[in-house]
């Protein structure tokens, strides 16, 4: 058996699995974070209720997966660092359906898994920037592999913006989300620069 065979059965049997762990844990998530944090969500109808989509967005802090969570019954498949995945946290979030990336390569078996996951009509959930912003800029550069996913697997891109802190019941957090759009042009490195700049237009326009 190649590797390649035994990679996509590994994967379809995840994803058959961290279904069942999302639905049972994302209700009690959604209490958490709506109890502590009162996030306003704005649009979420956006989010399609069926089929593909890669759900594309700023990442403010730790708890932004959570939040996503949250909005909506659907379950995403966010990539995340490679070392969620090792030890004793690997039970919980490979059942819980994250993509394992290795951030210090261009890994193409992170990117295989997640078109994999979108040609079977699923969601896909990253942060392009890669990381937690921590610094004075409004958005940091965006790693191309969000574009490079949609365009490959046809999927619409929702854009979510995340402003505000995460302050216990302070009514400080929002989340708002963009009507999908579709990539079409062969340029994915212009294609990512427009993806930034509507995230960072959102982000701009929301301090207002």
């Amino acid at each position: 058996m190649s590797f390649k065979i035994a990679y996509d059965i590994i994967i379809e049997g995840e994803i058959l699995r961290d279904k069942r762990l999302y639905k049972v844990l994302r209700p009690f998530i959604k209490f958490i974070i709506y109890f502590i944090y009162r996030p306003k969500v704005i649009d979420k109808d956006n989010i399609p209720k069926e089929g593909r989509i890669v759900l594309a967005g700023n990442h403010t802090n730790n708890l932004d997966s959570l939040l996503l969570i949250s909005t909506t019954k659907r379950c995403i498949h966010f990539l995340a660092k490679d070392s969620l995945s090792k030890g004793i946290k690997k039970i919980l979030f490979n059942n819980m359906g994250i993509i394992p990336v290795n951030r210090k390569i261009h890994d193409k078996e992170a990117l295989n898994a997640s078109k994999k996951i979108l040609n079977n009509d699923g969601v896909i959930g990253i942060f392009p920037e890669g990381t937690i912003n921590r610094t004075e800029e409004i958005i940091l550069p965006f790693k191309i592999g969000a574009v490079k996913m949609a365009f490959d697997t046809k999927s619409p891109i929702v854009i979510f913006t995340i402003t505000g802190k995460y302050r216990p019941f302070k009514n400080n957090l929002t989340i708002k989300f963009e009507k999908p759009y579709k990539i079409s042009n062969i340029d994915l490195d212009e294609e990512n620069k427009i993806l930034m700049e509507k995230i960072k237009n959102e982000l701009n326009h929301s301090k207002k």
